[in-house]
């Protein structure tokens, strides 16, 4: 069976206090790009006093973006300035929009509400379109949220109605606090692939140690074959909550596909591991 591996080292990265120098950014993210991901979220073009780590992700895109791989690049954008200035990078493939079914999380994330976010991804989508790229928009907050925001499943199939009617082809439902449960993941994917036939939907899910694997067979069993992902299981949105939730670990997901459903694109090597671990952890 195949999948579409997606894996995240910006997601992994910026949450992390400490700056990793570019040049050990640029040596890991050509290591990741010599695997051969399906795509790689690689950056984020957001103010720096935002995202701190990732205001060197331009210097990182011009010295991956002539490497000779399969890999699409995709880089997160908040706004129409984050979009031009990614979309003016021919490497660039997909540009990233978070839209959160929770207010109060569009409020932490992007400074905005829910109808004015909506507006600003209409924005992006049109200068992806005249650039040759493509949106991923990620449903954060997909579900559920721990800030007492109403939720329904109903509304998370609403909100993708109205960004899949702008032309988004890619959505991705995120578990952006790790509150979605293997039921509710199932329920929820099963909706919108029935709901939504014609539409890419993967899944962003973030887990602990000990429920990433119960979280990922729930998806995959629903039929997701688009599975977000990062090296040693780093990662978590910065503007969620103080703790944060980790990724799936992609060395113990691409194991896990391999024996359940004889996946066979990607080897993660110990070399890799350990090259993951320098990157995130040595100061």
């Amino acid at each position: 069976m195949d999948f579409e591996i997606v894996e995240c080292p910006r997601d992994a990265m910026q949450g992390i206090k400490h700056f990793i120098p570019t040049e050990k950014k640029i040596s890991y993210m050509k290591s990741l790009l010599e695997i051969g991901f399906d795509v790689l979220d690689c950056g984020s073009f957001v103010h720096p006093s935002a995202v701190p780590q990732m205001a060197d992700t331009p210097e990182v895109i011009r010295a991956i973006e002539q490497i000779d791989s399969p890999t699409e690049l995709l880089v997160i954008v908040a706004n129409e300035r984050g979009a031009v200035r990614a979309a003016a990078f021919n490497r660039i493939r997909f540009l990233g929009y978070p839209f959160s079914v929770s207010e109060t999380f569009q409020k932490r994330n992007t400074n905005s509400n829910r109808e004015n976010a909506f507006i600003n991804l209409q924005k992006i989508n049109e200068i992806a379109r005249v650039s040759g790229k493509e949106v991923v928009c990620y449903i954060s907050m997909g579900f559920g949220n721990p800030y007492g925001d109403p939720y329904s499943e109903e509304e998370v199939l609403e909100w993708i109605g109205k960004i899949v009617d702008l032309g988004i082809q890619t959505v991705s439902l995120a578990d952006t606090t790790s509150q979605a449960t293997p039921e509710g993941i199932s329920s929820l994917y099963h909706k919108c692939v029935y709901t939504f036939p014609e539409v890419k939907i993967g899944v962003h899910l973030h887990a602990s140690a000990s429920d990433w694997k119960s979280k990922i067979q729930a998806a995959v069993e629903a039929g997701c074959k688009r599975i977000d992902s990062a090296m040693l299981g780093f990662g978590g949105c910065p503007f969620a909550k103080d703790e944060m939730v980790g990724n799936l670990p992609t060395e113990h997901l691409i194991k896990w596909l391999q024996k359940k459903y004889h996946y066979n694109k990607l080897n993660i090597s110990e070399q890799l591991i350990a090259m993951a671990s320098n990157t995130y952890t040595t100061y």
